[in-house]
């Protein structure tokens, strides 16, 4: 344990010592292992740089109000499709839906009408409404992915109307303390880290203005520690882990936010945007899911991993830096997540066997054809499952669920085909002759498509 803890602290403090950062705090979150951070630098006042350090964390914030959101929808107090102006009353772009808003495809300007990175002064609710009418939507809805800080700040304002409250408000009490993340708020405390703008040319290193983003706030607000967002990290990539109850959020709506709704580079492909959420694929079926911050003096990196060989159970990271120009901070993130993962792998569990599958369906277990394709259909952890016999090894199962109400009739609950029907068809002796799958036939042996077996 203590190698891959020097070699990440190293990595950690090449990181700040090549970017030039005045102050990095880092930390890693795992199931399987105790809580690792590290801080490298100086605070820039007179209060010690350490792991309860506060740092503003940017458009991080967006993923709060994401999950906001989202809990607003699966309460029933709104539909993701529903335009803007059902729940917030706005004298222009109404009729931009929350979805739209919250994946940055509605084409709205990227801040709120006027200068406000000159003057660092921002709208309170009321101004920031009433210059809607002078915001521009600068692209057609749906048309491309285009970042929009305004757009987060209107649905961080609806959050707080449908709940009667502030955004803040509703923050703490609908996710900062359900899960604990006690160092995690809206303005800094007296120990907070300062952010500073280093000079490209020499060494010195400047104190930027603070700044309250008032009503833009849900956008890019908040402060916290690399430890708190290192457990959000882990949440937003394994809520099971961090709340069994889904009591913040269901595991299945956190599955939703991150299926990518659009790329944020059309001829790259690096990266996809779902809901509320930067998604960065890593290779190997390895996805990094989490968001970047960015405030005068301050950049935030934090994501969590899912997939691939050796990722622990609810693994988040969390990299803060304080130098608004510091981009050794973003990429930490991903090489500690991945560092991780090869030099201190997730132990394997080991097999053991299980139930047997229901009689009914014993003998439809094994290889069916489909399309000229081979599948296997199999039973494991109490699943009917499929895959395609050339499958990768870590590419996902097809997962079916029955329909109690429709004997031989399942629902396709992931992978593959996802919501389409798995239809099973038997001869007069009960056994299972031919399957259908999303309408296509399947069988034993490889046929045409009207039926011919040429292997005959």
């Amino acid at each position: 344990m203590s190698a891959i803890n020097g070699r990440l602290r190293r990595m950690v403090r090449r990181a700040q010592a090549e970017g030039r950062v005045p102050a990095v705090s880092a930390a890693l979150h795992r199931a399987d292992r105790p809580l690792w951070a590290c801080t490298v630098g100086g605070s820039g006042n007179e209060h010690p740089l350490g792991p309860r350090t506060r740092f503003r964390i940017g458009s991080v914030t967006k993923t709060f109000t994401a999950v906001l959101v989202m809990q607003c929808r699966d309460a029933g107090l709104l539909d993701l499709d529903d335009p803007v102006a059902r729940h917030l009353d706005v004298p222009a772009h109404g009729e931009l839906t929350v979805r739209r808003l919250l994946s940055h495809t509605a084409g709205l300007q990227r801040e709120p009408h006027g200068d406000v990175w000159d003057t660092l002064v921002a709208p309170d609710v009321e101004r920031l409404l009433a210059d809607l009418a002078r915001a521009e939507r600068v692209l057609p809805p749906a048309r491309r992915y285009h970042y929009s800080n305004l757009g987060l700040a209107l649905l961080g304002q609806l959050v707080a109307r449908l709940h009667g409250g502030t955004w803040a408000e509703v923050l703490a009490d609908r996710v900062l303390v359900p899960l604990g993340l006690t160092a995690t708020g809206d303005r800094p405390d007296p120990a907070a880290a300062t952010g500073f703008l280093v000079d490209a040319y020499s060494d010195e290193a400047h104190p930027e203005p603070p700044t309250d983003f008032g009503a833009v706030g849900p956008a890019a607000q908040l402060w916290s520690t690399a430890s708190d967002m290192a457990r959000w990290a882990a949440f937003l990539a394994d809520p099971a882990a961090l709340d069994p109850s889904g009591a913040v959020l269901a595991p299945a709506t956190l599955d939703e936010m991150r299926w990518p709704l659009t790329v944020t580079d059309e001829t790259s492909w690096g990266a996809g945007f779902g809901l509320g959420l930067i998604l960065v694929p890593q290779g190997e079926r390895v996805i990094h899911v989490g968001h970047d911050g960015a405030m005068p003096g301050f950049l935030a990196a934090v994501y969590g991993r899912r997939g691939g060989p050796g990722t622990a159970g609810a693994m988040g990271c969390a990299v803060l830096g304080s130098s608004g120009t510091g981009v050794r901070v973003l990429e930490l993130t991903h090489e500690l997540l991945a560092a991780s993962a090869e030099h201190d792998p997730a132990d394997i569990e080991p097999w053991r066997p299980g139930e047997p599958a229901p009689a009914h369906l014993r003998g439809m277990l094994g290889r069916w054809w489909g399309e000229g394709f081979e599948y296997v259909f199999s039973w494991h952890d109490g699943t009917l499952r499929a895959r395609g016999a050339d499958d990768p090894a870590g590419k996902p199962s097809a997962v079916f669920a029955p329909l109690p109400e429709r004997p031989d009739v399942f629902r396709t609950v992931s992978g593959r085909e996802a919501g389409e029907l798995l239809r099973l068809t038997r001869d007069e002796q009960g056994r299972v002759i031919r399957l259908h799958w999303a309408t296509y036939r399947f069988t034993r042996t490889q046929e045409t498509f009207d039926g011919y077996d040429f292997r005959r």
